[in-house]
């Protein structure tokens, strides 16, 4: 049953005390509200480490389905894009066959696209510049593209940018992405990696992001996230956002609207 509650930022969002297990916690909570709903811990909930997806997450848009539209593919492209983030393909043979079809592209589109399609995701820039300013980490890991990954990353103000690297020759695309991939695998160990460089515990994480090759990182967390999933995401992860923009995972973490930097 709930106990004491007080708002965060008034109307808006709320924390609640349960004194029972999260699962019982979560029931009761999802037959009163039909909002975002995150339990955890209270103890240990500003988190040191920020990992995110960038595709879908902190971009409105994927950018190889972008890619592919000034290429005049983008039914095609999209098509697998949304079985492989839904988990019916591997990740890296989709990624292979769809890069595949944009050989020939000029790179010059790379850009174009950047700025006529690349939008940044509501909330993202609070999210991230609060926390870094609260003194966490944040790192972009993204099984997109360096060259959409790295300007995204400055502008919302993460530490660093992770992704996969298009291979170009003569001012062409050449269908191919360098090796190793950025997939799962290579999401959960940069998670990892930054738990031990920074000498935190994994409680002291949150990992968010909406595709299947995000699952290994958002289950490893201390505060995994599914922001507007695909359904083997939304389903595996300990919290999920389907109604809010990423200043909810401020809210979870206690943040009130007065104490962002935005």
């Amino acid at each position: 049953m709930p106990g004491d509650w007080a708002w965060i930022d008034e109307g808006v969002a709320a924390d609640i005390a349960f004194a029972d297990a999260p699962d019982a916690a979560r029931a009761a909570l999802g037959d009163l509200v039909s909002t975002d709903v995150v339990v955890q811990p209270n103890v240990g909930r500003r988190k040191k480490l920020l990992i995110a997806d960038m595709d879908s997450t902190m971009i409105t848009v994927e950018c190889i389905d972008e890619l592919a539209d000034y290429a005049g593919i983008k039914d095609q492209v999209s098509a697998v894009t949304e079985a492989a983030m839904r988990g019916e393909l591997d990740f890296e043979g989709a990624l292979d066959a769809r890069v595949a079809l944009l050989a020939g592209l000029s790179e010059d589109v790379i850009e174009q696209c950047l700025a006529e399609r690349v939008t940044i995701m509501p909330g993202a820039k609070a999210l991230v510049r609060t926390m870094r300013a609260q003194g966490a980490t944040a790192i972009l890991v993204s099984g997109g593209f360096t060259r959409f990954a790295e300007p995204v990353a400055r502008e919302i103000g993460f530490d660093r940018a992770v992704a996969n690297r298009l291979l170009i020759d003569n001012g062409l695309l050449t269908g191919k992405v360098a090796r190793p991939i950025v997939g799962a695998d290579a999401k959960l160990a940069n998670l990892n990696a930054a738990i031990d460089a920074l000498g935190i515990e994994s409680f002291a994480t949150l990992a968010v992001g909406d595709g299947a090759n995000d699952l290994k990182m958002i289950e490893a967390a201390g505060l995994g996230v599914a922001y507007h999933a695909k359904p083997i995401v939304a389903a595996a992860a300990g919290a999920r956002i389907d109604h809010g923009d990423l200043t909810t995972l401020l809210y979870a973490q206690g943040y009130c609207r007065a104490a962002w930097a935005l």
